[in-house]
């Protein structure tokens, strides 16, 4: 019991200890070395003084030592680098040896059986390493033993998913930090021929159906997901294995977020119903989006929301001339400028506080820094907001983005890109109806202008997708919320379907496209597959823990105002044409007549100065006939028009 206090006491092995044990490890060896050399036959040992060779390769290791530095490494830690530079220690006792042979010959400063012979000094160090390493794996095992036994009533037993290099570091990372209270029991892998074999001691079990042997055989409390690139179906698979049998299940983070300064007990993260939505690696042509922006100055609207945040991110890896980042609202303008300015140094961006729907503002920052490419994400987005005040969405969503299409052809913008929404098609809400009417203007105008055979024209691009990852004001950070607070979780229908993607996907996607575009299309994208509402929340109930009906409830609270139960990319007329991109594709819609659009948006203004709401509304239905208003008070206008037909 005295020598377990002792190893418990012991934290960090000392410097100087370290060196005096390596000395006494090599001494031995060099000592025995001789023996192994000369067969154990004493009359050949006895032409050589033993002990001064000794001693004296003994003291060339310790100078070894201190040129490589291979004792400052804290044993229980032993890794890879401790192995290189005992290793390097070695190899340099060697070579010193070497050289003080060849003067020696030279200035004859003593009897050169003093020395080593080479092969006895080459069989000393091969007889030592082992011994040096085997040593510091025994501290180490015996120090992780000892903080079992200290904390066994608080270790959490871990199997790690991924028997590869990141699943190593993985259990280094958990194993390498005495803090962390989770102790790696088990390895599990799917390829076969890796089963039945030890990873640092630890079996390795095959797939889920090893996933649960080790549950039931060794008490795995939680699983730590450890592989680089993990396909999307694979991670959902191990989830519900995991939620299945009750078990909380964690996931490193991307290998680039940690690549440079190592994985940390404290990077390993719970998993995210983000992480079960999100899809296959979509592989993007980047070299020639970089091409496109480089160089270019770029104004992004919007920038300090969700999608226009994430593409002045990754706008800025393309190396722009200048990035232009314009908001309405100050505080997040501010957070995202302090935040890209740490990033991104060298690359010259400019914050501007403005309103899109001030034309001589516009025409003010255009005529300043004469922006070469449009990124439009600024919108009003929230449905039952809009519905409640549709004037509002009129004036940002369709004035707004006609502002900035028309200065951009005024300046000759080489390329406007606009980001639409699915809740565009069919629209049964105002939002939708106005980011439609959106559509159609640019559209329109982009066939006027070429029509026009007007020189250096802009090229009109829109790209339509449809719900994002945590965006502001999304499901995703409303239903944490609720079940932080306790429940119940809310959702509107248990029929409601929605699709969904990462805010980085969709603004990749959005760059390629722009990059792509000719002018007039809209591109819509690969979704994937739409997910019931009400499985999502069942979902994020149990990863954080709870039980659907035990400890949090799910209320179902009826359609908001212009909600639909399923969205949709394509209206009833609309066809596709692909691309040469499998995720990208584009509606062959027939684009409006320029001169009609441009009348009908011109009367919005007359009846936002004179007419009522339900005016405005009638209006924004007759510009865009396929807008069926659902739970709104505005469905009294569809009732009414069907009477006049």
């Amino acid at each position: 019991m005295k020598r377990m206090e002792f190893f418990k006491k012991l934290k960090v092995v000392p410097r100087w200890l370290i060196v005096l044990i390596d000395v006494l490890i090599i001494f031995h060896a060099a000592f025995f070395a001789f023996f192994i050399r000369f067969n154990f036959d004493l009359s050949l040992v006895d032409r050589f003084q033993i002990l001064p060779g000794v001693i004296a390769f003994s003291l060339l290791s310790v100078v070894s030592m201190l040129l490589t530095k291979s004792f400052v490494g804290i044993v229980r830690h032993t890794n890879l680098s401790d192995l290189a530079n005992m290793m390097k220690m070695l190899a340099l006792s060697q070579v010193l040896l070497f050289l003080i042979k060849q003067a020696n010959q030279t200035f004859n400063w003593f009897d050169s059986g003093y020395l080593l012979p080479f092969s006895v000094a080459l069989i000393a160090s091969l007889l030592a390493f082992p011994l040096l390493l085997g040593y510091r794996l025994l501290v180490r095992e015996l120090y992780q033993y000892t903080q079992y036994i200290r904390h066994k009533d608080d270790i959490k037993k871990v199997a790690i998913y991924g028997a590869g290099e990141a699943g190593l570091l993985t259990f280094n990372a958990l194993t390498g930090n005495s803090a962390d209270k989770r102790l790696p029991v088990a390895f599990i892998d799917d390829d076969p021929k890796k089963v039945g074999k030890l990873l640092q001691g630890k079996h390795i079990f095959l797939g889920l159906d090893g996933l649960k042997k080790a549950v039931e055989k060794l008490g795995v409390q939680e699983v730590v997901i450890a592989i680089n690139k993990i396909e999307s179906s694979k991670k959902r698979a191990i989830v519900d294995a995991c939620l299945e049998m009750g078990i909380p299940t964690k996931i490193i983070p991307p290998v680039q977020d940690w690549f440079n300064v190592g994985l940390k007990a404290k990077d390993i993260r719970d998993i995210r119903i983000e992480d079960l939505l999100s899809r296959e690696e979509i592989v993007l042509d980047k070299e020639n989006v970089k091409e496109s922006i480089s160089g270019k100055v770029v104004l992004v609207t919007g920038a300090a929301g969700s999608i226009g945040s994430e593409l002045c991110r990754q706008l800025l890896h393309c190396k722009p001339a200048l990035l232009l980042m314009l908001d309405q609202a100050e505080s997040p303008l501010f957070d995202i400028d302090q935040e890209l300015s740490s990033s991104f140094q060298q690359i010259k961006r400019k914050a501007i506080l403005a309103d899109i729907r001030n034309k001589n503002r516009m025409m003010e920052i255009f005529a300043t820094y004469q922006p070469q490419f449009v990124f439009h994400a600024a919108a009003y987005k929230h449905v039952p907001l809009m519905d409640t005040y549709p004037e509002e969405a009129i004036r940002t969503n369709l004035f707004g983005t006609k502002i900035l299409a028309d200065v951009s052809c005024f300046f000759k913008v080489d390329k406007f890109v606009m980001v639409s929404t699915d809740k565009a098609v069919n629209p049964t809400n105002v939002m939708g109806a106005t980011k439609r009417a959106a559509e159609m203007y640019v559209q329109a105008l982009d066939q006027h202008m070429n029509q026009k055979n007007s020189s250096n024209q802009t090229k009109f691009i829109t790209t339509r997708f449809g719900n994002v990852l945590g965006s502001n004001g999304s499901v995703i950070p409303l239903f944490k919320k609720q079940i932080l607070n306790g429940g119940p979780v809310k959702v509107t229908h248990p029929d409601v379907t929605r699709y969904f993607m990462t805010i980085p996907e969709a603004c990749q996607l959005v760059l390629e496209a722009g990059v792509m575009g000719l002018g007039g299309e809209i591109f819509v994208f690969d979704m994937g597959q739409p997910v019931k509402i009400v499985d999502l929340a069942e979902k994020m109930i149990q990863l954080s823990g709870k039980k659907v009906g035990r400890d949090i409830e799910i209320e179902f609270s009826g359609l908001r105002q212009g909600e639909k139960l399923f969205e949709e990319l394509l209206n009833h007329f609309e066809l596709v044409k692909e691309t040469y991109h499998p995720k990208i594709k584009i509606a062959q819609v027939s684009p409006s007549d320029f001169k009609r659009v441009n009348a009908e948006v011109k009367l919005f203004k007359k009846l936002l100065e004179e007419g009522s709401e339900m005016d405005v509304v009638k209006h924004l239905k007759k510009m865009v006939p396929e807008f069926i208003s659902n739970y709104s008070r505005f469905e009294k206008l569809d009732k009414e028009g069907k009477l006049l037909n």
